[in-house]
């Protein structure tokens, strides 16, 4: 039985999903010291080059050589710049299910790229792995990534109460940790049915393509 994803590069009309380079680093700590970033991740706060040379060099890659899922590098088509990234972890080879997140740069928000990216990589999951299940979990008062899962046609399943360590800002303009509840969304490959259609009707890129 498979136990690794492929070494792969997705492609979109705008976007290229691949594995990080090391030329990303910049490009990517910049990304991650960005206040939503900080808020609904677990990254570490401030992130340092070093954490991002950390992650491009042994972390990212070590995800998918050990079966945990993969990373990829979210980049403009026409400008090679980082949009952002998105992450397939907690893979269960089993079931054939994984939990996808997401991190979508400051300046590429608003045009649609974190749901066209993930959209491409859930089309290749179910198409080309063959997986039955995609899972996002969505803090509670995440209402951008709330509205990315269903236009992906993601389906809410409930509510993990408490669940989730968020960051909020303090009076003084530092940052100090909250809990708070997490929301449960699932992708089938029978929910992908019509939903790239519906989005490029909306404006939305999609029509992936993977090698």
């Amino acid at each position: 039985m498979t136990t690794t994803f492929p070494d792969v590069s997705i492609s979109t009309e705008r976007l290229v999903l691949r594995p990080f380079e090391h030329a990303d680093i910049p490009a990517h700590t910049e990304m991650m010291n960005d206040e939503p970033v900080i808020a609904w991740t677990s990254a570490p706060h401030p992130y340092t080059v070093a954490d991002a040379e950390e992650w491009v060099r042994r972390i990212a890659p070590a995800e998918r050589t050990r079966g945990r899922g993969i990373v990829l590098a979210v980049t403009e088509f026409l400008t090679q710049r980082l949009v952002g990234a998105v992450h397939l972890s907690n893979t269960n080879w089993r079931t054939l299910s994984t939990e996808v997140a997401y991190v979508t740069a400051p300046w590429a928000r608003g045009e649609g790229y974190a749901t066209e990216s993930v959209l491409a990589v859930a089309q290749w999951l179910f198409r080309v792995q063959k997986f039955e299940r995609l899972e996002m979990r969505t803090a509670a008062d995440n209402t951008a990534a709330q509205q990315v899962a269903q236009k992906m046609g993601c389906i809410s399943e409930g509510v993990l109460r408490n669940a989730w360590i968020a960051r909020t800002r303090t009076e003084d303009g530092g940052w100090t940790d909250i809990r708070t509840d997490l929301i449960v969304w699932s992708l089938l490959p029978e929910d992908l049915d019509g939903v790239a259609d519906q989005l490029a009707d909306a404006g939305y890129a999609s029509f992936p393509d993977w090698n």
